[in-house]
């Protein structure tokens, strides 16, 4: 049935299946589908300069969409991963833990046995540092695992 397609239709086979796998990357997350979209464009217009060649048949449309698939997915992939558009202006966006450092708070249960309570914000935190009576003021200096903050006294 796709062979059939691809001869009975020619370019315009081609030129939907590539319209249609970039339609398809605005609902898909990363950059999957936009290569194989433009592989498929591209042996699109190919087959509308190249349509009668010999070489050019259904077999040879295939080939050359997969060959450039491949070269195209890896040459695209290089260049995003060089755009580093990956690389967040606030990497510690879903790291409540991580964006309370450097600040300071005051103890609300006294830090025993390495252990104590401050409350940030609306958020009361377990903390671990050098014993210290409730009321201290202390400064948020690290964290352990994301569910402790540690402290120094200030």
């Amino acid at each position: 049935m796709i062979i059939s397609l691809i001869t009975e239709y020619g370019g315009w086979s081609w030129m939907v299946l590539g319209l249609a796998l970039l339609i398809l990357e605005i609902f898909a997350p990363g950059s999957f589908f936009i290569w194989f979209g433009a592989s498929a464009l591209v042996v699109g217009l190919a087959t509308f300069v190249l349509g009668g060649a010999v070489f050019w048949g259904w077999q040879g449309q295939l080939i050359a969409f997969v060959i450039l698939s491949i070269v195209l997915v890896v040459v695209g992939r290089r260049f995003l991963a060089k755009q580093k558009f990956n690389v967040s202006d606030a990497p510690h966006l879903n790291q409540r833990a991580k964006q309370v450092i450097g600040r300071e708070a005051l103890l609300v249960e006294a830090i025993s046995q390495g252990v104590g309570r401050i409350k940030l914000g609306d958020t009361i935190w377990r903390v671990s540092g050098e014993d210290a009576p409730v009321g201290s003021k202390v400064k948020v200096v690290g964290e352990k695992a994301g569910t402790m903050l540690i402290v120094e006294t200030v």
